[in-house]
């Protein structure tokens, strides 16, 4: 039986024939016509570079994002990794930078670049501390990641660097809870304040708002009633600090109600001294 068109059948191959002139259409097509253009891995990975020198960094940043992209496996695509991480985080595009240069670490753990990775990881939480009265989220990321990147690699420039911001870093949590403290201490608080306070002495004794912490454990103390801790505040204070004049103000609070400073090895704040020092 002879085969024959019918007028669905017309229909459809013309729907089909259709449809292959436009594939057509778009295999013709240039690489540029779509912004895309397939190049060698050198190439791309210096006009990345340029880009970087240039100051260009979003440029830069997506330019090594490219050579990952075009050339995944070769060796170039490991080092425009953490290049890409470092043009995000001269662009201040910390979340970028983050993301970067944790994938790296993921990838290769092993590679001689990874502990600049943890350092670029640590700095781009850094870099975003703000000041003590707002959120310290950022500040208690910084401060965990600065120490894995000196723990793991404690003899590189980078974690000689990383101390260094370690030091501030912790002086900026103990300024947040004194900060706090002192909120509760005007308020009449002295409960919540005195546990403000202790977490200073606890958590950042080595920071420079010690002294006052203790003149403020002194100060809560004798508003609390418990002039026994009031006493070994002020007598910590005046061992570890003579010169201080939180020393001189806690010493005039106890002589003002007939008490001096007595140190006292039973109070957690004579125990938590003798534990540092």
């Amino acid at each position: 039986m002879p085969f024959a068109f019918t007028p669905r059948l017309t229909s459809i191959i013309r729907g089909f024939a259709g449809v292959l002139a436009v594939l057509l259409l778009v295999a013709a097509c240039s690489d540029d016509d779509f912004g895309y253009q397939e190049r060698s891995v050198e190439e791309l990975y210096n006009n990345a570079m340029d880009e970087l020198l240039d100051g260009s960094y979003v440029e830069a940043a997506q330019g090594f994002d490219e050579v990952e992209r075009q050339h995944p496996y070769s060796v170039w695509a490991t080092r425009a990794q953490i290049m890409a991480a470092y043009a995000y985080y001269k662009n201040n595009d910390y979340d970028e930078s983050i993301i970067s240069a944790g994938r790296f670490i993921k990838l290769h753990p092993g590679h001689r670049d990874v502990a600049y990775a943890y350092y670029l990881n640590a700095v781009s939480y850094y870099e975003q501390i703000s000041d003590v009265g707002r959120d310290q989220e950022m500040t208690e990321l910084a401060l965990v990641s600065l120490e894995e990147l000196v723990r793991r690699f404690p003899d590189t420039s980078y974690s000689r660097d990383a101390r260094l911001k370690i030091d501030l870093t912790r002086d900026h949590l103990a300024g947040k809870e004194m900060d706090i403290g002192r909120y509760y201490l005007v308020r009449a608080n002295y409960v919540a304040a005195v546990n403000r306070f202790r977490r200073v002495i606890e958590r950042f004794q080595t920071t420079s708002h010690v002294p006052e912490a203790l003149h403020r454990l002194t100060e809560s103390y004798l508003a609390l009633g418990v002039p026994h801790e009031a006493q070994a505040a002020a007598a910590v204070l005046g061992y570890n600090f003579p010169g201080s004049d939180w020393y001189l103000d806690s010493y005039a609070l106890l002589e003002g109600v007939d008490l001096r400073p007595e140190a006292d090895d039973e109070s957690w704040i004579s125990r938590a001294f003798n534990s540092i020092f």
